[in-house]
Order: C-alpha cells, then structure tokens, then sequence
C-alpha cells in the first residue's frame, strides 16, 4: 500500500508542476508601458505579438473586441477610445456573419488617460482579448498590468518609460523621472475559459474512452484480462494489488509514454501504429491466436521468460506481468482507439503540454476502468455456471468474434499497401462463413472437445442464435454491391467489390467520358471514391483543373483504416442531394493520409512542421493536413477557393445530412462572392 501512495504522490507532483507551467503559457506575448502625453495625461500603451500561426482580435472586431479593464479608482480616467496601430487587418466572415478586426503580427493600442488624484496610486487591470489558430481553435486570454503612477503635480518631463516585457524596476534617475514609477508586476496571464475548455476536454476524452471500450480492437480484449487474473483467485490480495497496478499501468502508459512520444517521434507515428502493415499483421496474428485459444485449442500464457520473471516477483505483487498485460492491451487496440489518440497527441507535438496530458489522462481512464474492474473483481466470473455450459459457450463465441473482427487488421494493411488479398467480396464471404458457424454452434450443430453435452438449448441461446442468422442473411446483398450501411466502417470499401450490379449499370449507362474531370487523376488505378463519383487524389492536380473551371474545391482528408470516413461516406455522402452538390458543384480531392504509395524522387517534400523528409503519398497528404490545419483526424473536409484558400470552417466527422448541405451551401455562397469581387 505504501508503494502505491507513493506512485500516487509522484503522478500528483509532475500533474502539479505542468499545470503550475501551463498557467503561464499565453499566445499573445505583451509589453506594457506609459508614456506621457502632457502634465496630466499619460498614454497606457499595450503592445501585443501573436505566436505563429496565430492572431488576435482587436477593439473594432464585432464578436469578441479587445476590451481594457481598469479596476475602479476615483484617481484617474479614461479619456476617448483605444488607438490601434497600424491599422489592424478586416475582413467579413461570412460563416459568423460579422466583420473580423485582428492582427496577425505585432501591434499597438493605446489608452490616455487624466490623472486626478494629488496622491501616488497604483493602476491595476487587465486586457481581454480573443487569440485564434488559422484552423479556428480559439482561447480567451487576460493577462494583468499593474503601474504605480506618482500624483499630477510632480509630472514635469515628457519622457517616454520604454516598453517591457518583463518585471520594471524604474531607475528615476537614469530616466530623468521622478514623476511615473513603473511595475509590471504581474505578467502571468491567467485565460478566461481555459479551465473550462480543460474540463470539457477531459469530459470529452474520458466519454471517448468509454466508447472505445465497444470497438472491435478492445471488447474481445476483456476476457483475456479475466482469465490472466482468475489464476490469482486463490489470494485475493495479491489479485486485487495486480489489478490496481494493471488499471493504473494502462493509464501510464497512455498518458506518460504516449505524449512522450508525440513529443519525440512526430503526430504520424499515430498512423505508422494504425496503418502501417507490421503491427496490423501482427494484431491479426494476435486475434487469430486468441480465437484458437478460445476455440479449445490451446492456453494462451505468457512466455517463460516472462513468467519466470513475473514468478520472481510474486513476493512484490507480480507487478511486471501485470504491466505486460496493459502494455498488449494499448498495443493491440491502438488500431482502434488511434484517431482520439492521434488527436490529443498532435497537441502535444506542436508544443502544448497540459492539454495532451489532461486528454491522455481522461481518456485512458476510462478507457481502463472495465479492465482495472475485471481484473479487481475476477470471481464476478463465479456466478456464471460453471459446469461447462454457458461460460465456456461465451469464450467460443467470443473466439468466432475475435476471428471476425482480426480480419479487420489485415484488410487495413491490404487497403494500405494495395495488396488485393482481403477485397470487399472476400472479406463478406468469410464474415459470412464465420458467423453462420458461430449460429450453428449456438444451435448445439458443432461442437469442440471441451464442450459439455448439450441435450437441449435454452431460450438465450435460440435468440442470439437468431440475431446471428439475421446478420448472415443482411450480409449476402453486400456481395451484389448492397452498401450495408451497418458495417460501413469496418467492410473494405464499396470501390473495390468486383461485381457490384449497381455499378455495371451506371457505367453502361454512361459515357466513358470523365464530364467533371480536366485530365485523368493521378493514382486513380488503385484509389476510388465512392458512388461513382468523380474527382483527384493529388492536391495539386485538383487545384489546377480547379483554376481551369472555376469551381470550388472539396477536399477530404481520409485514410483505408478509417472508420469514421465509411460511415460518412455510407450515410452522408449517399445522400441523393449530397451526391449532386458534390458531383456537380465541387471539385473533390481525396486525400488518403495512411497510403503507402511511394512517390518519385522529385515529389518528395520536407515538410515545414516537423522538418522531416515526406517520401510516400499519405505522409504528403498527412504533412499538408497538419502543416495548414494543425490536426490530424479524419474524416476532415475542407473548402477551398481556386486560390487554395478556406472558404468556410473546415468539417469533421457528423452524421448529420443537413448539416453537412448546409457546410456545403455556405462554400458554394462564399466562393461566388468572392467571384463576384
């Protein structure tokens, strides 16, 4: 118990120190200073450069204006409005309908004030101001001023106190000054809504791992951890100690090592984890082996060496193979959990650090809590019947479920690499042959060596077996092109199905002319959109023929393995009037952020963000992503004018049709004002 206080003191202590150096972090650095103006006006003078990539607003902007605050005092006042200089930046947003004031570089404002106190008095306040990224993420900051101001009388000297960005201690002397004594003495900047923004973000990662729990890379994890633990159920200390080294493991792991390397190894090594064909294979293989296993064929045990070390350690709580166990399980379900991961940990590759902690930390806690609960409470298993039966027909089906849902491991290598192995036709026929097997096992028709003798089944197993039958039969229209729209995030896509009726009838109806097209698209010989859509998968390519047409572009930053960009595609994108914005309106750029493609030497970039050397199509399409809209998830979608600029705020994942019209309609509206101009 004394071991895990002390790792809880530990953890506290460096949360501790990273909120205690977070507090500071601003993105607007400031130089406060005063200058006279005449023996009883002064000009409080407020300096501001903006970090790259960022801007902020300024007195005049109609949404969130520059606002000065001065604590309340009878011993001066405001005199007129704030003076910007030079003149800030202003353009119409037409998304938030107002007219936007900012500076993207340094500038200037400026507040006179009458001094009307006899007596030396301090000036306290502070600025307020909203400062944004390029990709629309904003914070609220208000760093604090504070000056001590000597009475009117003595103002004698129209001296100018030099700007500062640090702690003033004023020589009067040197200055020939013995009118304005000038303390900065409060240059910690303390944002408005940012421990709000914090909360939300761990709200919203703590529900994310929650959800992650139920994808198909995690669920089939849970019984493993139950039987590694269940041989501990003699000594209920020593289980009960391993668990709570096992959850609080999983939550190390995905918070220290994982920000650690976004920090070392760059924002895509989130994809190298979940596309690249190494651990995909190997997840596969891991699958497979845990549905033998289940199946009866063998006991899934650690290697020797492992065991031996773990046994060595019994006396200490067996604390190794305890974290052998959560380090397999973040491994094997990154795959799964890796776009909310990769979306926390791109934050902390651009330099923050309290957020991808905060994230990190949410996510992964809840994220262990089933598995820290099972493992804790291992004889939960107790109260299931133990004579054979039910328990032992749950690990069955549950090895038809890892032996389906591994396929998935190896159709994102297979998309990835362009490998043709796991096509959509295939991939069906095998779900299809799995999960008729898992119903027949229901119905007592196969039986393994362990099974107890089954003389009837019970109602349960009559219902799952029906549910089972049901998918089987909702699948085989899906081998005749049925889009079933379910599984759209987890089939290969619609594009790759040999025979899919509804395509041969749409080419044969159609001319073979490409009518939105300037030029045949690079990579279109393995890379497809679907519906019969039309569009490039090289940026470059896009904007020109977007230049010679004069349309606007839609570009979509998607991968092989990502989930989310099916189910958009299966559900939004089918939509009848989407399809027609899209066919008829846009020119679509697919971007495939995880395709290994090799490119020609001299189509290499080094990339402006991490100074890397990008060699292959998605890490071009993934630098472009990142280097401009500072994220890495996808889906991603983004208009543009044939100037490459944004026409509107980019779009994630939604599954709402007439939220995605609208995101549409406001691009298309835009881009012809901008004609008209």
């Amino acid at each position: 118990m004394r071991k895990i206080i002390n790792i809880v003191i530990i953890i506290i202590t460096i949360n501790s120190y990273f909120v205690n150096a977070q507090k500071i972090k601003q993105h607007v650095s400031w130089k406060f200073s005063i200058t006279k103006v005449n023996d009883s006006e002064l000009n409080i003078v407020f300096k501001g450069t903006p970090e790259k990539d960022w801007h902020y607003y300024t007195v005049k902007d109609e949404l969130n204006p520059f606002t000065i605050n001065f604590n309340k005092s009878n011993d001066f006042k405001k005199i007129g409005s704030p003076l910007e200089t030079p003149t800030p930046i202003r353009e119409y947003d037409s998304l938030m309908e107002a007219n936007r004031s900012f500076y993207e570089h340094t500038g200037t404002i400026t507040q006179k004030i009458k001094i009307l106190s006899n007596k030396p008095f301090v000036l306290k306040g502070s600025i307020e101001y909203q400062a944004c990224l390029l990709d629309g993420m904003c914070v609220m900051e208000s760093p604090e001023f504070s000056f001590n101001i000597e009475p009117s009388s003595k103002i004698t000297n129209d001296t100018i106190i030099p700007d500062t960005s640090s702690i003033i201690s004023t020589d009067t002397n040197k200055l020939s000054v013995d009118t304005i004594k000038t303390t900065i003495n409060n240059i910690d900047s303390t944002v408005p809504g940012t421990t709000d923004s914090l909360w939300w973000l761990f709200i919203f990662s703590f529900l994310a791992g929650l959800a992650a729990i139920f994808t198909p890379c995690v669920f089939p994890m849970i019984p493993m951890t139950v039987s590694f633990f269940m041989h501990n159920s003699d000594n209920k200390r020593k289980a009960k100690f391993q668990a709570l080294v096992y959850g609080l493991s999983i939550i190390l792991i995905y918070t220290i090592i994982g920000t650690i390397v976004a920090v070392t190894l760059g924002a895509n090594f989130a994809n190298f984890l979940s596309t690249h064909w190494l651990p995909n294979v190997f997840f596969f293989l891991i699958f497979v082996v845990f549905a033998a296993s289940f199946f009866g064929m063998f006991e899934i045990t650690l290697p020797s060496w492992m065991i031996n070390k773990a046994d060595s350690k019994s006396e200490k709580g067996g604390i190794l193979g305890s974290f052998f166990m959560a380090f397999t399980l973040v491994l094997v379900s990154f795959s799964c959990t890796g776009p909310i991961v990769g979306a926390i940990l791109v934050k902390s590759a651009g330099g923050q650090v309290l957020e991808p902690i905060i994230g990190m930390f949410g996510f992964s806690l809840a994220f262990a809590l089933p598995f820290a609960t099972f493992a804790f409470f291992p004889s939960l298993l107790n109260s299931l019947p133990k004579s054979g039966g039910w328990l032992n027909a749950v690990k069955v089906v549950l090895g038809f479920l890892e032996l389906a849902l591994g396929l998935k491991f190896l159709s994102i290598a297979d998309q990835t690499y362009h490998w043709g192995i796991l096509d959509r036709e295939v991939y069906l026929s095998l779900w299809i042959v799995i999960f008729s097997l898992m119903g027949l096992y229901l119905l007592g028709k196969i039986k393994f060596a362990h099974d107890s003798e089954l003389k009837h089944i019970g109602v349960p197993r009559l219902i799952l077996s029906i549910i089972v039958f049901s998918f089987v039969i909702y699948m085989i229209p899906g081998m005749f092109g049925a889009p079933l729209k379910v599984l759209s995030g987890y089939m290969p896509p619609q594009t790759s199905l040999d025979f899919d009726i509804k395509r041969i009838i749409n080419e044969k109806s159609q001319n073979s002319e490409t009518k939105n097209l300037c030029e045949k698209p690079k990579y279109s010989e393995f890379l497809h959109l679907p519906h019969g859509l039309e569009g490039y998968f090289d940026y470059e390519q896009g904007l020109a023929c977007s230049k010679k047409l004069n349309k606007p572009i839609f570009i979509d930053f998607t991968g092989h393995g990502c989930v989310n960009c099916r189910q958009m595609e299966a559900n939004v994108w089918s939509d009848p009037r989407v399809l027609k914005k899209l066919n008829d309106d846009f020119i679509i750029i697919a971007l495939y952020v995880d395709d290994k493609t090799e490119l020609p030497q001299n189509e290499w970039i080094t990339s402006k963000y991490d100074g890397n050397v990008k060699s292959s199509l998605g890490k071009k399409n993934a630098d472009l992503q990142i280097s401009r809209y500072n994220i890495n998830a996808q889906p991603y979608y983004v208009l543009l004018d044939t100037n490459g600029e944004l026409l509107v705020s980019p779009r994630a994942y939604d599954l709402n049709v007439d939220a995605f019209i609208e995101f549409l309609d406001k691009g298309i509206v835009e881009f012809n004002k901008r004609n008209k101009k």
